[in-house]
């Protein structure tokens, strides 16, 4: 007998002592979080780029310049904005603005700054805001009370709007939408997939236990390194779909094993035997998958992918532990309180001509090449456009109209041209300086052909440093900007001739940088992440062929994926579909956040395939008839959880931030791909040509490389092999 049977079995013999076990760990998990648990931070560094070296200087030599920055745009149709009404007005405002917590500095556009901070028909200005904190960490009330300051503005009937790094922030609580969305369907297709109350609820409560674990262990891993503010929700999301996941394989296998006439105890025992290695086998390569963030060389963005392996490994351990103590404690009962509509039948044996995916397996089979025909140019037109993906951050343009940041945007647009919505700080290094060095370079970018204009430079207090603000004449999308920066990062004549440094940071240099680090770590990142999870399923199926085939089918899945959303996103196909207003670039962090998630998820299914699969062939050897074994015996269970999983990415769309819709309609359309084209029609058309070439493995290779398998033959001391649940196998169908 196996550890897993053993480990399974013991949890279904004393569901209590688990489950108590359980509960305490809850607690006092819990207890830590709430002791020693730190908040999430938005605050990100990008180690070694120009912007961020900067940005340590300007912290240094500049503390009062360093912190988040926002803006007070206003525009009055009734004369100008300096007329005396209109300017008290807009002073009332700014004293307001003055006044909030965090708030170190106003810089007037009545002041000093006038002919800057006005457009040239004065019926535009703006004012910067300085806080003494970074952008991502004033707090969301402060940022609901700086918008409540334009009462006094509005009344007097100027048009006001805020922007900047402290308002321009997606809010994850946005996202929250979709995991209720998300139980919902859970509930309905666990319903329908099992037909009983009881059955629906165990895999879902086990899911939500899983998540809640996850969330608090990740509040601890903020006490030792910084989290990302995004990361719970990422976490729970994806907690919560491979918890249910998990759960469904393994509820499944239980069920099969009971109407076969098992013990409650010893059938959960054989199903955490075989589904439950599965399970182990596919969290971990979704941890892979996820733990390849580290590569980026963004501690941040790290930390996300840290967060989910965390919670990830949470729900495999749900799956073999407190599951099989749900399942132990329910017994017999599992079928009680059915659902209206839905009965019982028998599971359709491999072999039966009735049931929808064994026909569905036996027509891939025969004719394997037409379906290689159909699906692989399918995923390769859909892939044609992702040859044509620009990565950058979507600007304040796309948000909602009416909102604050919009709103500033098209005012600084109106008033002063697209590229004030995309400044640049310039930090000049005057150490070493010639005298009236700061003058010099601030002159000589004010030449350059993609500046709109350049302000005089502002030293520090002991004259080691200057800061200069450079104003394109292209938005901050444009990749006009992203070349502005790297010439004024190449000047290295002018800082010869000045004898100073010049480097270039604020928001819109940063997020170019970003942009750089992650399409320079991205093809790095994807080896990795292939190579490990090619090493795992080859040791685990042994058979590099399938191994091989599994990565090749994932990747082209994701290129598909990247090439609807390059259509819809930067083509604008459909995109008045999704409520998009304008084409915008594809945020820098999606194609490794997609690639990430969907490799896994996608391995996921792979791997509960090829272990019904091998299964099958390792029982009789033959080819065909395992394929179709595996597909019919586990397209019911990837069915429903694909669905559940479509249902929560799907429901992103409905929300007003581009990326939260950008991430909705890349991981929808994966999740349907991978659901469909790949796993009903490429993946048993590859294997049905392949043949036995599918088991084949060099001696030496099968030597090296550990014996990890997941299939379920002699798991038990019982005569009846896990394959051989008979024809009696429990299944659901909608009743008349």
């Amino acid at each position: 007998m196996s550890s897993l049977y053993r480990l399974g079995r013991f949890a279904a013999t004393h569901p209590w002592r688990v489950i108590t076990a359980w509960l305490a760990g809850v607690a006092v998990i819990a207890a830590l979080s709430i002791a020693f648990g730190k908040p999430t931070t938005d605050n990100i560094e990008v180690p070694g780029t120009p912007s961020q070296q900067a940005l340590d200087q300007l912290e240094q030599r500049f503390p009062a310049q360093a912190g988040g920055r926002a803006i007070a745009v206003f525009a009055t149709t009734n004369g100008q904005v300096t007329d005396a009404a209109n300017q008290a007005a807009i002073a009332e405002t700014l004293s307001q603005v003055e006044a909030l917590d965090h708030v170190r500095q106003v810089i007037d556009p009545f002041g000093p700054a006038a002919p800057v901070l006005q457009s040239p028909d004065g019926t535009v200005a703006y004012a910067q805001i300085v806080y003494d904190v970074g952008a991502r960490s004033v707090p969301k009330d402060q940022v609901e009370a700086l918008f409540e300051t334009a009462a006094p503005a509005r009344a007097a009937g100027i048009e006001v709007g805020y922007g900047g790094q402290v308002v321009e922030r997606t809010d994850p609580e946005q996202a929250r939408t979709s995991e209720i969305i998300g139980l919902v369907v859970a509930i309905a297709t666990l319903l329908i997939a099992f037909g009983s109350v009881i059955a629906m609820l165990a895999p879902l409560l086990g899911a939500i236990i899983g998540v809640v674990v996850g969330v608090l262990l990740i509040g601890l891993l903020a006490n030792g390194m910084d989290v990302i503010s995004v990361a719970p929700v990422m976490a729970s999301m994806i907690g919560l779909a491979v918890g249910i996941d998990y759960a469904l394989f393994v509820v499944t296998r239980h069920r099969q094993h009971l109407a076969h006439g098992h013990d409650p105890c010893h059938s959960v025992g054989m199903a955490i035997h075989s589904a439950g290695r599965s399970v182990v086998f596919a969290g971990v390569t979704v941890m892979i998958s996820m733990l390849g963030l580290t590569l980026v060389g963004i501690p941040l963005i790290a930390s996300m992918g840290v967060s989910v392996a965390i919670t990830v490994a949470v729900a495999v351990l749900v799956a073999i532990t407190l599951l099989p103590a749900t399942l132990g404690l329910v017994g017999t009962n599992i079928d009680r309180l059915r659902t209206p509509f839905v009965k019982v039948r028998a599971e359709i044996d491999p072999d039966s001509t009735t049931a929808w995916s064994a026909r569905w397996a036996r027509a891939v089979t025969a004719r394997p090449w037409a379906a290689l025909a159909v699906g692989l140019p399918f995923l390769l037109v859909l892939a044609i456009p992702a040859f044509s993906l620009h990565t950058g951050w979507p600007d304040a343009r796309n948000r909602p109209e009416g909102s604050p940041p919009r709103v500033a945007f098209d005012l600084l647009t109106r008033g002063f041209g697209v590229g004030a919505n995309a400044p640049l700080l310039v930090v000049i290094d005057l150490t070493d300086a010639e005298p009236g060095a700061a003058g010099t370079v601030s002159e000589r970018l004010g030449r350059l052909p993609e500046v709109q204009q350049v302000t005089p430079p502002l030293p520090n207090d002991d004259g080691t440093s200057a800061i200069v603000q450079v104003i394109p004449s292209s938005g901050p999308e444009d990749e006009a900007t992203a070349d502005l920066v790297r010439t004024i990062r190449g000047q290295t004549a002018l800082e010869e001739q000045a004898g100073a440094q010049i480097e270039v940071t604020g928001a819109t240099a940063f997020y170019i940088d970003i942009s750089g680090r992650l399409n320079d770590r991205l093809p790095l990142f994807i080896a990795a992440v292939v190579l490990l999870s090619f090493v795992l399923l080859t040791a685990v199926f042994r058979a590099p062929v399938v191994a091989a085939k599994a990565a090749a089918m994932n990747l082209l899945g994701i290129a598909a994926s990247y090439g609807v959303i390059v259509a819809v996103f930067q083509w604008g196909w459909a995109k008045d579909l999704i409520g998009l207003e304008q084409t915008v670039p594809i945020i820098s962090f999606l194609p490794m956040a997609l690639f990430a998630v969907l490799f896994g998820l996608s391995m996921d299914y792979e791997v509960f395939i090829l272990s019904r699969v091998r299964e099958a062939w390792l029982a009789d050897g033959d080819n065909t008839k395992a394929i179709v074994h595996g597909l019919s015996a586990s397209a019911r269970v990837i069915t429903a959880a694909a669905a559940i999983m479509f249902a929560v990415f799907a429901s992103f769309v409905a929300g007003d931030s581009t990326e939260i819709k950008m991430f909705g309609v890349g991981l929808a359309v994966a999740v349907l791909l991978d659901a469909t084209i790949i796993r009903l029609l490429l993946v048993p058309a590859t294997m049905s040509v392949l043949g036995d070439a599918n088991w084949w493995i060099p001696g030496w290779l099968d030597r090296v490389l550990p014996d990890l398998a997941i299939e379920g033959t002699d798991a038990t001391k019982t005569s009846t092999p896990p394959l051989d649940d008979g024809p009696d196998r429990p299944a659901w169908e909608p009743g008349p």
